[in-house]
Parts: structure tokens; sequence; C-alpha cells
């Protein structure tokens, strides 16, 4: 799952993916986006530092992904990765019940996975895994793996040795930053174009505690 010292990157290739997304055109999936002006300026900022190692066009808003739910449809889910919209209301209704209350995160360190760059995302009281579990509760995410917040710089577009990226990342001036979550976001992108927009379809307002 993360880079390894002296090891190849895994490059993203432009393409279709119609093995993926099987004619399906919305892929959708539960987020925050990142609203904080001094952080949004620093995360451009590596963006540039990195624009060597990394794919390019890349439209996609800084974000932290929380939970992939599937292919949205109006209709009866059909493949394992449709989400129906009826249990995006569910999630909704979950939420409403049990998760009220603003979010306060932190980011850490540079790092890299082996197919994306990132800055790590410090959550001190697990509030992420927290919420997780809620929207858990009425469905199963997409291809879950062991789940790491981070915010994605982008992802690599040749097989780089490892080795050079994490010079890079030993030459920069590194920040951190506090911020708190006031929403979450449920939003969609193109499955047919590589790290294209998010589009917000449904948003959840977080009160203060």
């Amino acid at each position: 799952m993360f880079l390894k010292p002296s090891t190849p990157v895994v490059p993203s290739l432009a393409g279709d993916y119609p093995e993926w997304h099987r004619g399906r055109e919305h892929f959708s999936l539960w987020y925050i986006e990142i609203e904080h002006p001094e952080l949004l300026d620093y995360l451009n900022q590596l963006r540039a530092d990195f624009s060597n190692f990394l794919y390019t066009p890349n439209s996609r808003q800084f974000h932290i992904t929380l939970f992939v739910c599937g292919f949205i449809t109006e209709q009866n889910p059909i493949l394992d990765d449709d989400f129906g919209v009826e249990k995006l209301h569910q999630h909704i209704q979950d939420l409403a019940h049990s998760f009220p209350k603003k979010i306060q995160l932190k980011t850490g360190r540079i790092n890299s996975f082996e197919s994306a760059l990132f800055v790590e995302i410090i959550d001190e009281g697990n509030v992420l895994l927290k919420l997780r579990n809620i929207l858990g509760q009425s469905c199963q995410e997409i291809a879950p793996l062991d789940y790491c917040p981070h915010l994605t710089l982008g992802l690599y577009h040749q097989d780089f040795n490892s080795d050079l990226v994490f010079n890079q990342i030993k030459s920069i001036e590194q920040k951190s930053f506090e911020f708190s979550v006031d929403q979450l976001t449920f939003g969609t992108y193109q499955a047919k174009i590589l790290q294209g927009q998010l589009y917000p379809f449904q948003q959840f307002k977080l009160e203060n505690a």
C-alpha cells in the first residue's frame, strides 16, 4: 500500500477503463472538501513542486475521501458496485441521528502510496472512523482498504524509482495545519475522466458541539 524505498511507483495511464465502469457514468463517494485558504495554497504549491512526477491534467478538488459508495443509480442496483439513491437517503438519516457536530483535523507529513503522493491527515479522536462506521451500517463500501485518511496531491504518470520521490520529499519545507470541518459532501465524478472534477450532489451540515 505505502511506497517502499528503491522500488518503482505504480503509474496511472490515460484511458477509458470500460471494464470498470461498464457504460455507467457517475461514480459516487462521501468526502470532505478542503476550504481552508492557507492549506489550499500549501497543497497547490506542493502539487507544483512535484509536478514532474504527477499525472496531468488533474482537476479534482483537494478532499479527504470518507466512504466510497459506487455508481449511483435511480434504478434498482444490478451490479455489485451500483449504489441506489435510497441508500443515500438512509445515509443522511443515519448521520442526522448519530453525528451532528463539527470535526477538528490536522495535516501531517507528505507521504506516498505506491500509486499516489499525499499529505497525511491526523484524526486524533478517530472521528472519521466513527463516521465510516455510521455510513457502513446500511451498505458495504466498494473495494474497502485499510482506511488511511489523506489529501491526494496526485497520481504518478511514470514508473519512477521511489528514491527520487523520497529525495524530493526530504527537500521540501513541510507545514502543518489545523482546520475544522462543518459539512460532509456526497458527490460524484465522471468515470471516464481520470482525476476529473468532483460534483457535489448532497451536503450534510455539521453543527457546533
